[in-house]
């Protein structure tokens, strides 16, 4: 029954923001303005990253990596929905609906370990200084890198892989602007309750253990920054962490609000707020985060840009 089942539902409606059906172009405009801020503020902290040589070090590294990641999220969501806004009949393939499944879970899940790593690497800065060159060699920066990438490929099949099994008996309208698991479980006429125990039990090590290694990696960076003596040390002690955190706490917020809870809770609003939260504005503002709090990207960035200016002139 599987299979006919499958074959009978040939594409999904994602129905979006179809509830505002008068404000279309409006939202069409604002979307693509964001589309376009997230590109070139991504784009400009990676080449602020790899051009100037005061920032080819560890936090940099990531950060460069993490600017690539929030790139790939938007190319996930954001010109299809662009596309939709203009079409009355907002499908998608059954097979393009699944491969957004497993691009979108790819780039969440490396994004929430970059940000893992990148607590890490502040709490070897700030407690274990004088062991940083050793711990965060450019070897060791490559490894902690590419073991996000393993990681979060082999969580994207399983979760992919249990998706495309559900069955779905003629019912093709998805309350959401994008192809989600959620979203699916309510809409599968099979039994849902062995994904969503796999997303509370390995989704929750998935992303809990990230979570809590930031958590307490914080703890320890807060102790350190305490036993300084000097307020001043203190403020610029924590002015180095503060651009990570106010990027930490709202994306996993939302991602625990999302995925850790029943899914009979889905309610199209406030989840289509919280999903437009951490896939859509995180990655617009997040190179804003760290550029404007961060001197030395500030000062990479007006070289970069200068440099090209003045180059394309001469």
């Amino acid at each position: 029954m599987t299979s006919v089942n499958q074959t009978l539902v040939t594409d999904f409606i994602l129905l979006g923001f179809s509830d505002l059906s008068r404000y279309q172009i409006q939202l069409f405009a604002v979307f693509l303005v964001i589309f376009i801020i997230t590109l070139l503020g991504n784009l400009t902290i990676i080449l602020s990253v790899s051009g100037d040589p005061r920032l080819h070090c560890p936090m940099y590294f990531f950060l460069a990596n993490l600017s690539f990641v929030d790139i790939c999220l938007g190319l996930v969501t954001l010109p299809q929905m662009l596309v939709h806004f203009l079409l009355e009949r907002k499908s998608i393939t059954y097979g393009g609906c699944l491969s957004q499944v497993f691009f979108f879970l790819l780039f969440a899940n490396v994004e929430d370990f970059l940000l893992t790593v990148m607590a890490y690497d502040r709490y070897v800065a700030i407690c274990n200084p004088l062991h940083y060159s050793v711990v965060m060699r450019k070897t060791a920066c490559a490894q902690m890198v590419a073991g996000t990438w393993v990681t979060a490929i082999l969580n994207s099949i399983l979760h992919t892989g249990m998706t495309s099994r559900l069955s779905f008996c003629g019912a093709n309208e998805i309350n959401h602007f994008l192809c989600d698991m959620v979203p699916l479980f309510k809409l599968s006429c099979s039994d849902t309750f062995p994904n969503q125990m796999v997303i509370f039990t390995e989704g929750s090590v998935v992303v809990m253990s990230p979570f809590l290694i930031i958590v307490i990696s914080y703890i320890c960076i807060i102790r350190a920054i305490l036993k300084i003596p000097s307020a001043s040390g203190r403020r610029k002690t924590f002015s180095t962490c503060s651009s990570h955190l106010a990027v930490v706490i709202p994306y996993f917020g939302t991602i625990m609000f999302m995925y850790f809870r029943p899914t009979t809770s889905f309610a199209l609003t406030k989840d289509r707020v919280a999903s437009v939260m951490y896939t859509i504005l995180a990655p617009m503002l997040n190179p804003f985060i760290y550029s404007l709090r961060n001197n030395e990207v500030k000062g990479a960035i007006k070289k970069v840009i200068l440099g090209k200016i003045i180059s394309s002139n001469s």
